[in-house]
């Protein structure tokens, strides 16, 4: 007998990277859904859906992540930041199930000095974070001790729109590129994140909270650039801006570097280097021409 596990939000860079790796997880019968198979912001197709399948687990990887985007569409983005999270929640305690949730930088302020630890005070800065905490809130008050909130940051991977891609396409049609230089974090790639998640889903002992994953060590934007420029296109020139020279309607965290030692201890995850995962995949990007 299986575990009948539900993904949501299946065709993003999450989703496509969990998907991916499927085949190595024999025990688990997996269901892919999206926006066309499940409007998780209609709390009764939810509900039905998730009682139909009795499923084990859920993962939710769908979000409102266009961050400026949000900033004029409030109530869309906390509709599906928010309130679906709570539909899924309600719908995983109907049925006994667990849920994985994930969750974002954004909502810290970006004023640290030091890397984010889970329990430290959030202060989100823009409509997305707002609605990424509101969801957060919700799921652990309705499921305190059957949910696992994964916070991560700069995601990128092979597929969907992110800043690896970003930087191939502007890269190939200019000779030089401005990037701000004084954001700091830790670029995450899908593959390293779908692997924390699955190795969460498939511990013999399930620790409920939240948790931060990106892969190790630290970056400006620039830095990333630079580094996935020398690689796809060396005669590109980057110059390094500051964050005044390029506004954006919603503000970004200034630093949104996260701790990472509770998931090092409590399941036991390994987390390589931001340069080595960007190197995998730019590797697959460009053996593609993509």
């Amino acid at each position: 007998m299986t575990s009948p596990i539900l993904i949501t939000g299946s065709r993003g860079q999450l989703g496509d990277a969990i998907r991916r790796r499927m085949d190595r997880f024999p025990a688990y019968t997996f269901t892919l859904t999206d926006i066309d198979e499940l409007d998780l912001c209609d709390k009764k197709a939810v509900l039905d859906f998730v009682r139909r399948g009795r499923y084990a687990y859920i993962i939710n990887c769908a979000a409102y992540t266009a961050v400026d985007r949000a900033e004029s569409d409030a109530e869309r983005c906390m509709r599906i930041n928010r309130d679906a999270v709570g539909h899924l929640a309600t719908a995983a305690r109907e049925v006994s199930a667990r849920l994985i949730h994930i969750s974002t930088d954004y909502v810290f302020d970006g004023r640290a000095t030091r890397p984010y630890r889970e329990d430290d005070p959030t202060s989100p800065t823009s409509v997305y974070g707002r609605t990424k905490l509101a969801g957060e809130q919700l799921l652990l008050e309705a499921l305190p001790t059957d949910a696992v909130i994964l916070r991560t940051a700069w995601l990128y991977s092979e597929v969907g729109n992110n800043f690896v891609k970003t930087m191939l396409r502007l890269g190939a049609e200019r000779p030089e590129i401005r990037v701000v230089n004084d954001q700091l974090g830790s670029p995450t790639y899908a593959g390293d994140l779908a692997e924390a998640v699955l190795r969460v889903l498939t511990a013999p002992t399930f620790h409920p909270g939240i948790y931060h994953y990106t892969d190790d060590g630290v970056c400006s934007w620039y830095d990333f650039a630079r580094h996935i420029l020398r690689t796809a296109h060396p005669t590109c020139i980057v110059r390094p801006i500051p964050t005044a020279d390029y506004p954006t309607p919603a503000a970004r965290p200034a630093y949104s570097v996260l701790d990472k030692t509770r998931i090092r201890q409590t399941y036991g995850v390994s987390i390589p280097r931001w340069q080595d995962s960007l190197d995998r995949c730019l590797q697959h990007l460009l053996s593609n021409n993509q």
